[in-house]
């Protein structure tokens, strides 16, 4: 695994062969699907997941888009982790830090993707005075970090499971609605959703930054994600 990381390393690092690199992401894909974790744990550190790969997304080497979300995809993926066997906690401080710095990463949901017919009606209020669940997440810690007692632990899920909702509600109105056919009702719900999903993304990034439990830290990436892919497809 020692030398075949090595090897990965030589060559993304300082290439502006988009095509070396193109096979080089490739290869390094088949080989964190197919090898075991002795191999995955070395390419999460960070001598390798930041200092190679997101290197490369440095201006300069002027990727194609498809290969910079891929970097973002491959980043996003490992942090999530390997069920326990691979320690994951240097590419999700990667992770972290590319949030913090407002980087938008790829949408996880194929369906937004691939558009395809919702199999399930929809699920959005049906009365235009219908508004989006207002934020009320936790006020920020004094200090540094916060570790959360059980109460603000159950606050704050409360606060997640209404952001849940409303990114629901502005995925429902975004599929049942055509350009240049919305509904008037829709659309004024829609901009109301749209502003309340953005100070819920720019909370959760804050109190990504500080707190410390790592369920929550779970918890608040995942929707953090599900805010993204949602205002993701309205900017579409």
């Amino acid at each position: 695994p020692k030398d075949a990381v090595k090897a990965l390393k030589k060559k993304l690092s300082k290439n502006c062969n988009h095509k070396e690199i193109r096979l080089t992401l490739s290869l390094l894909e088949m080989c964190m699907e197919n090898c075991g974790p002795r191999f995955q744990s070395l390419v999460v550190k960070k001598d390798f997941c930041k200092d190679k790969l997101v290197k490369l997304l440095n201006p300069r080497y002027n990727l194609p888009i498809d290969l910079q979300e891929k970097i973002l995809t491959f980043i996003m993926t490992w942090a999530h982790g390997f069920q326990g066997m691979v320690d994951v906690s240097e590419v999700k401080e990667v992770y972290l830090e590319l949030l913090k710095k407002g980087v938008e990463f790829p949408s996880s949901d194929p369906s937004r993707r691939a558009p395809k017919t919702p199999a399930q009606p929809s699920i959005k209020p049906s009365a235009p005075s219908a508004s989006p669940a207002k934020r009320s997440f936790l006020p920020l810690p004094a200090g540094p970090t916060l570790l959360l007692t059980p109460e603000q632990i159950g606050k704050l899920n409360s606060e997640l499971d209404m952001a849940r909702m409303n990114v629901r509600v502005m995925s429902s109105i975004l599929r049942d609605n055509t350009p240049g056919s919305e509904n008037p009702d829709d659309m004024n719900l829609l901009q109301k959703l749209y502003k309340t999903c953005r100070m819920m993304q720019e909370r959760i990034m804050e109190l990504l930054v500080s707190v410390e439990n790592e369920d929550v830290i779970v918890e608040l990436i995942q929707v953090n994600e599900d805010l993204n892919n949602v205002l993701l497809g309205h900017e579409r």
